[in-house]
């Protein structure tokens, strides 16, 4: 073998190369296509708050057990498109760049259900670019091999609800002592209204913007179509 080469006759750098493609390439719809029919073990975030002192508190079920409520809740606050979207809302990403443009503050209600869950899935938490286009570029495998039943699925199974609590079953039952199935309304869009802070809002002692935000939810949830089974016929 020729000094510097690696296995396969590659060197190092070109070995190092060919990883990290494999990486980009290979491993996002291999995990995307396990996660359409297997529950994930941990996430990132999980690990990271758990070493940052959280705990973790956390009950998967499927969405047939989750509350048609809190379903609707979460779309009408997050994502009201995501039946129409591809993983991307370009109207909201329209009308969010108009608004910074016009007010000066960082964009809003452009993130959809599809790339937080891919967030969620696979990635820490923060604001930075790189972050943001990893984010992006792993919602569009998301997309590709997970059908949108199971994106909420998903979603609503990992999304951190507090301190250390994850998922809509581990969050109804700390904050309602009721389970994810048995969600009111009013209990559901509450427990949307905090997902923007979740680990400085509380659904079940909101404040009163907390409580005016559930209200508007609790108004648009009616809009949101669900089927038999699940959302996006």
């Amino acid at each position: 073998m020729h000094p510097g080469q690696g296995v396969g006759g590659l060197t190092g750098w070109r070995r190092w190369l060919v990883d990290i493609l494999l990486v980009i390439f290979v491993v996002p719809p291999v995990l995307f296509l396990g996660y359409r029919y297997i529950p994930p073990i941990i996430t990132p975030l999980m690990i990271i708050r758990a070493a940052e002192g959280y705990g973790l508190t956390r009950h998967w079920v499927p969405l047939s057990e989750i509350s048609p409520n809190l379903q609707r809740a979460v779309i009408a606050s997050e994502d009201s498109r995501f039946c129409l979207h591809h993983g991307f809302d370009w109207v909201a990403v329209h009308k969010a760049m108009e608004r910074n443009a016009e007010g000066g503050h960082r964009l809003l209600g452009a993130s959809t259900i599809s790339m937080q869950t891919a967030k969620n899935l696979l990635l820490w938490p923060g604001r930075d670019y790189l972050r943001k286009g990893a984010e992006a570029y792993l919602t569009m495998w998301l997309e590709m091999f997970v059908p949108k039943k199971r994106i909420l699925e998903l979603y609503l199974n990992e999304i951190e609800w507090g301190q250390g609590i994850y998922g809509a079953e581990a969050a109804a039952r700390v904050y309602f002592n009721t389970s994810a199935a048995r969600l009111t309304p009013r209990q559901a869009s509450l427990m949307a209204a905090v997902l923007p802070n979740p680990l400085g809002w509380r659904p079940d002692y909101p404040g009163r913007w907390v409580s005016a935000h559930a209200r508007t939810i609790e108004a648009r949830m009616n809009a949101v179509f669900l089927g038999k089974d699940g959302p996006c016929p």
